[in-house]
């Protein structure tokens, strides 16, 4: 085989609890992972000579600093492999939007590179090298929904029902380093002594600082609950829409992420009617949660398409 198209799907965090900061600084999380069925696709061709090589054009993204990239270097010098590649990707997943579109892309490239260059190498093998990339890495080899914890790299495995979602991305960006750096950030969340959670456990620990700096985010936040309020009432529908206040950050270590927030419905018809209250306050998506039986399709790669 000398070429794969993959999926690189983006994620949510349903909740994000900062429990802690470590002595060299990282900040402790807790969160729930959940991928979603919208995302990145990548398209790898095998080399001969060596090279590493991006096609396409990304402006403000280096190729050095493409995780993408990064990750096929990463993995050529973990193993000693003599092999190249050519990169594509087409990029849906919104930039600094905290939807972890960096990190899986780099996720698919381990998997898909593991792949074409017979390496051989266990899913826990390539999470190592992952975690070296970014600490939400290694929840992108898997796919399923997971509680994290530690930075991000802890994980464990959880089943869900299934969610349809409305994500909403704000015009601003909003840095990571200076989030977590702020005198007023909540950093003693309790841990969770379990990992079962009801509907709307949780709260996004950064949700405050973001919105209290970036006027836009306040405003598109209290729209949002302003429009759950009003769906609580509408009796013909009867969908229950509530609020995940999400400022996504799946690492402490990278910078530039863009704060926002997500509304999930309990279905189709719910994320359609939120669809146009997102188009409102910016520009968004709409998708569902990635199941477990899509999720073992598009992470065998036998079935990579979206």
């Amino acid at each position: 085989m000398r070429a794969l198209i993959v999926p690189a799907p983006a994620k949510l965090n349903l909740f994000l609890h900062v429990t802690g900061r470590r002595p060299d600084g990282y900040h402790t999380l807790e969160s729930l992972f959940v991928a979603l069925d919208f995302g990145d696709t990548l398209s790898l061709a095998v080399r001969d000579d060596g090279v590493v090589a991006r096609l396409g054009e990304h402006p403000g993204l280096p190729a050095a600093d493409d995780l993408a990239v990064r990750a096929a270097h990463a993995l050529r010098q973990a193993t000693g492999t003599t092999m190249g590649v050519d990169i594509a990707v087409v990029k849906r997943t919104p930039v600094g939007g905290g939807l972890g579109g960096g990190s899986s892309d780099a996720a698919s490239v381990l998997l898909a590179l593991n792949r074409l260059w017979g390496l051989r190498l266990s899913r826990a093998a390539l999470a190592r090298i992952g975690l070296g990339l970014g600490a939400d890495v290694p929840f992108f080899l898997c796919g399923t929904p997971a509680i994290a914890r530690g930075v991000g790299e802890q994980l464990t495995p959880v089943t869900l029902p299934a969610l349809w979602v409305t994500v909403w991305v704000p015009p601003v960006a909003v840095s990571t380093p200076s989030i977590f750096a702020d005198p007023e950030l909540t950093r003693d969340t309790a841990s969770a002594k379990m990992d079962v959670f009801s509907e709307g456990y949780g709260r996004n620990d950064l949700q405050p600082i973001a919105a209290a700096r970036h006027p836009d985010i306040a405003v598109a936040l209290a729209a949002l609950k302003t429009a759950r309020a009003a769906r609580a009432d509408d009796r013909v529908r009867r969908l229950r829409f509530r609020a995940v206040r999400h400022r996504a950050v799946g690492t402490c270590r990278a910078g530039g992420k863009a704060a926002g927030f997500r509304g999930l419905c309990r279905a189709h018809a719910g994320a359609a009617s939120a669809g146009g209250f997102c188009m409102t306050f910016g520009t968004g998506f709409r998708g569902g949660a990635l199941s477990r039986q899509r999720a073992r399709r598009f992470f065998r790669w036998g079935v990579a398409k979206w």
